[in-house]
């Protein structure tokens, strides 16, 4: 029996809510330039953005001249140059979360992977969570469609509510056949600023693992590892703060990583959507 995840595969994260410390979107960019993609889409902008919200960005190039970069969404497809084994297979949908006509962006993007016989997708993101910088990071990964969870052996998300770009195109896919699978990385609440190399390493571990591509990782590892080096530094000297991380490595360390990957993982996953919700940060 063909296995769920096959043949041609969509890896898709959007900038926005579900891209805490830009992790997801680092983690597809990553991929994209590793595996040698080339962009073939660029979503028009002007359809389905509000400038006010996602704003274009003003950039001098080599020459001088100050250019407009407007927020948009790609699409990059194999370009057939790529020394990755499997990289042929590999799709990949980034950009920002569109802020207005979502029926219709999720009809347009709807067409281009049946346009391009895309036959699975691969849903990446990020949220803060109740989680030490020190331990590895943990991800929630779920799927609604039934072969892809039997085969993984994974639960279906039970969360309702709100919800963010990512579920809506992961309901139509699975509506017309395609089925998807979701990976969300934890990254600790208490590290405010600056892009999580660490949390983006373990996705691309995780798209990895489902695949079965070996992606090479490059510079990650030691991006990581600096990361954690700087909040080591960075908490230094705050005992209320090293405190509260000593708490959450033994809550950790004590019930094990199989089990808070689990049930307890899925329920901060579902509070972060609920504070997300209400306007919390």
């Amino acid at each position: 029996m063909t296995k769920p995840l096959h043949g041609r595969m969509l890896i898709v994260a959007f900038e926005g809510w579900s891209d805490a410390r830009d992790a997801a979107t680092l983690a597809v960019r990553y991929l994209a330039e590793t595996c040698d993609a080339e962009q073939v889409v660029s979503i028009e902008s002007e359809d389905y953005f509000d400038f006010q919200f996602n704003r274009p960005l003003v950039m001098i190039d080599e020459d001088g001249d100050r250019n407009l970069s407007w927020p948009t969404v790609e699409l990059w497809s194999p370009s057939g140059d790529s020394d990755v084994k499997g990289a042929d297979r590999l799709f990949f949908l980034v950009g920002a979360e569109p802020s207005r006509r979502w029926k219709s962006f999720v009809a347009e993007i709807s067409d281009l992977v049946v346009d391009y016989e895309i036959d699975a997708v691969i849903f990446l993101g990020a949220f803060v969570a109740d989680t030490p910088h020190t331990r590895p990071i943990q991800v929630n990964t779920t799927s609604a469609n039934t072969l892809i969870a039997d085969e993984y052996a994974l639960e279906p998300s039970n969360y309702q509510g709100p919800v963010g770009i990512i579920s809506v195109l992961g309901v139509e896919f699975e509506r017309i056949g395609i089925p998807t699978l979701s990976i969300w990385a934890a990254v600790p609440a208490y590290v405010h600023v600056g892009p999580s190399p660490k949390a983006t390493l373990a996705l691309v571990a995780e798209v990895e693992r489902f695949t079965e591509i070996q992606i090479d990782h490059g510079d990650l590892p030691d991006e990581a590892f600096k990361w954690e080096r700087s909040i080591d530094e960075m908490v230094e000297g705050d005992e209320d703060l090293v405190g509260y991380i000593e708490q959450l490595e033994e809550s950790l360390d004590s019930e094990g990583l199989e089990n808070t990957s689990g049930d307890a993982l899925a329920l901060e996953f579902e509070r972060y959507l609920r504070q997300k919700d209400d306007g919390a940060s």
